[in-house]
């Protein structure tokens, strides 16, 4: 039984029965076919992903992506999936911070791959249960984290900037990058937010003597280094 969960606000009942059955093995998948009840699902916490589409009864996809964006707390991946696919509908959903936008009609085995892709960089890989690099790991499931098997306790964004270094080893991170990817790029917060929790989580990565490093590279970003390298676990 999988613990992912997706979100699919469709208000074409067929299609959506279509893509729950197809995406069974990979997530379990709710629906709501009204753009008022699906927003007020999308904001109980309990999906990892969205699949979108723009025009439903009730609130259209834009306002409810809208919306959520203006949220800071609120930033589950969302795949726009519509029958809009002109330029502009396109970039419209883009800046209002959509991750990815798939036009119908669709094959399958691409709504899959984009799906399994949002997944795996937001930290929920339905393939994946743990990410280790040196003593430290973290299980993405019941989003512990360990180092040298004692547990490391991290507020929600110390937690989510972690994953993000680790699902990215031995790549430059920009501030920029890391600010759009936990906060979104039209948020309020001033990008000076990375630099607080990026002390924070090098503080406590430090006093729990993690055998890793977050080193700053002048001018590009931020490196995630350890010496034992990094290996994720099945």
């Amino acid at each position: 039984m999988t613990s992912t969960n997706i979100l699919l606000i469709e208000d074409d009942q067929e299609l959506a029965l279509g893509i729950q059955r197809f995406l069974k093995n990979a997530a379990t998948v709710q629906i709501e076919t009204n753009g008022l009840t699906g927003q007020a699902a999308g904001e109980t916490g309990a999906f990892d992903l969205v699949i979108l589409d723009l025009m439903l009864p009730g609130k259209s996809g834009y306002e409810i992506l809208k919306t959520w964006r203006q949220q800071d707390q609120l930033n589950l991946p969302v795949l726009i999936l519509t029958a809009k696919d002109t330029l502009a509908d396109k970039a419209q959903g883009f800046e209002l911070g959509a991750d990815d936008y798939l036009v119908k009609p669709f094959h399958r085995e691409e709504l899959l791959m984009r799906v399994k892709a949002l997944l795996r960089r937001s930290g929920h890989d339905v393939t994946l249960e743990n990410l280790t690099q040196a003593n430290l790991s973290v299980d993405l499931q019941t989003r512990q984290v360990t180092v040298a098997a004692n547990e490391l306790p991290l507020a929600g964004k110390e937690y989510d900037l972690l994953v993000y270094f680790l699902q990215n080893p031995n790549i430059i991170i920009t501030k920029a990058q890391i600010f759009e990817r936990l906060w979104g790029f039209d948020s309020t917060t001033a990008q000076t937010v990375v630099e607080v929790y990026l002390s924070n989580l090098r503080k406590k990565l430090k006093q729990a003597h993690a055998n890793l490093t977050i080193r700053t590279i002048r001018n590009a970003g931020y490196l995630l280094e350890s010496p034992a390298g990094t290996r994720n676990e099945k």
